[in-house]
Formats: C-alpha cells, structure tokens, sequence
C-alpha cells in the first residue's frame, strides 16, 4: 500500500497529509481550489484536477470534508470515488459524518469489491497524535495500520460500520458540556474578581482539569478565537449526535443547551471562529444585548 488518494486538504487535511508523506507515501490530492494546496504540492503531494484522476490508482482513498453532504458528494456524486476508485482499494471516510452515511457507504463500496471504512478523529493533527476511531472490517482495520500511525498514536477499532461514527460523536458530547463549563466557570470567576489566569493554574491540576481547559482558556483570556476547529463544524457534530440520541430515545439536556448557545453565536456571524469562542455568548456585551 504506497498511493494514498486524499479528497479534503483543509485545516487537518493539510497537516495529516503532511504526515503521510513523512512516513513515505505517495500522496496524491484533490481540492476545490488549488491554491490553498500549493503549499503540500510543493513539499511533494501530487495534485489533481478532479476527483476520478486523483484516486483511480490509488491503493487506499482517505477523504475528510466538511459536512455529510459533502460526503455523499464525493462518493457518489457524478466522477466519485466508488465509480472511480480501482477494484480492492480501501476506502476510508475521516470526516465527522452521520453513521448512517457510513453504513451506506459501506454496504455499496463492499458490494463494489471495496475495503471501506469510517475513522472519524480527535487530537492533534499537525503533531501526528490524533485519536483515530474506526468503524468497518476489523481486517481491514488492521491492513491499514501503517497508514494510521502516519497520522496517529491512539487508534482504536470500535465494531462493524457506522461505530467509528459514533464514538466520534460521543467524544463531541463530552467536549460540548467541558468547554461550556470552562466558559461558565470563567465567567464565574471574573465576576466574583479572581484574577483568571490565577483560577485556570489552580484548578488545571485538579479535578476539574480537562483538555479543553488547557487548549483554550489561555486563547479566551487573549480573546484568541482563531479556528484550530470551525464553530459551524462542531455545530454539525452537535445536531448528528442529537439525531442519533433521538433515534435511541435518549434525552441529552447539556448537549442541547450547548448547541442552541453555539446556534445563536452562528446566527449573529461567529460560525467561522473556533469553537472556544462559545465564551462570545457568555461575554458582557452579549449578556447585556440578551437583557
């Protein structure tokens, strides 16, 4: 397995990209506009103009694009992987995507002589640590390997189609009520007139310690809202995982009151901020706009 086809080379594309091509793949590439890839065509990726020309011999296709509708564009949309990619080659979906469109992708890319897969992830994409949570064949899993500890240090199989989803969602959950209670808890703090930097080196420590903490409360208190991670993105993640809790009859309350303060933030043109610019809705002038 040396060709790797890669459809979607935006934030993390970009950087796991980069790392496959450091562990000696072949990489070859396909982007809306070229432009924002000259900087990997320059360090080797091979780029193409359409998405037929760039997997039609690749050995495996990894894509990771916005939105599930962009999903089922690039696989079976007019000139898509299925009818494109050449017969055996595995198939691997990263993006955070509905585990429905996993399972469909499945059943037609196996019943097309595919290996498909769906390996949503979390984690450090530049520094090739992601979390890597796989849904599929569980030999399939393990003959691409070596292409996730390109871009990976915790990979983990999660059961048959549509699993790796859903573990992806589950982690969207937990980072939803983290990240509004580091947002609470500021605010908190700053009211009752703590110095916040000295809260934040307390209580990282502690119980109340968390990755989302660490990563982002330094950037809120430098009202440093740049995307790692694009609000609008998350607020995706948020409404798949309340349709697949809705489907199971489960009552998520958190995760509900988050993604209504995150849809208000969109709707008043933050969708483009990273996702630690929740702290928006819980600033002073928002409180006082709301009042």
């Amino acid at each position: 397995m040396n060709k790797v086809g890669f459809i979607g080379v935006g934030i993390m594309g970009k950087s796991m990209v980069r790392n496959l091509m450091k562990a000696g793949f072949e990489l070859h590439i396909y982007a809306r506009t070229k432009s924002k890839v000259e900087d990997v065509i320059g360090e080797g990726a091979q780029f193409h103009e359409s998405i037929k020309d760039c997997v039609q011999d690749c050995d495996a296709v990894i894509t990771i694009v916005g939105f599930p509708q962009d999903v089922e564009e690039v696989y079976f949309d007019q000139g898509n992987i299925l009818d494109s990619a050449k017969k055996g080659a595995y198939l691997i979906d990263m993006t955070t995507t509905s585990p429905q469109i996993a399972e469909k992708i499945y059943e037609e890319g196996t019943k097309r002589g595919f290996h498909v897969m769906d390996a949503p992830v979390t984690g450090g994409a530049k520094a090739g640590t992601l979390s890597i949570l796989v849904g599929g064949e569980k030999e399939d899993y393990e003959a691409c390997m070596p292409l996730f500890e390109a871009m990976g240090t915790n990979i983990n199989y999660q059961g048959k189609a549509g699993c790796g989803q859903h573990c992806k969602l589950a982690n969207q959950i937990m980072i939803a009520g983290t990240l509004s209670g580091v947002c609470e808890a500021l605010t908190y703090a700053k009211e009752q007139g703590l110095d916040p930097e000295v809260f934040m080196k307390s209580v990282a420590t502690g119980a109340a310690g968390s990755k989302q903490l660490d990563t982002f409360g330094p950037k809120i208190l430098k009202d440093d809202y740049a995307p790692g991670f694009f609000m609008k993105h998350f607020i995706k993640d948020m409404k798949l995982a309340l349709i697949e809790a809705n489907r199971k009859g489960l009552s998520l309350d958190v995760l509900s009151m988050v993604l209504a303060n995150y849809e208000e933030l969109e709707q008043e043109g933050y969708g483009d901020l990273g996702t630690q610019a929740l702290m928006k809705f819980y600033d002073e002038e928002h409180r006082n706009t709301e009042e």
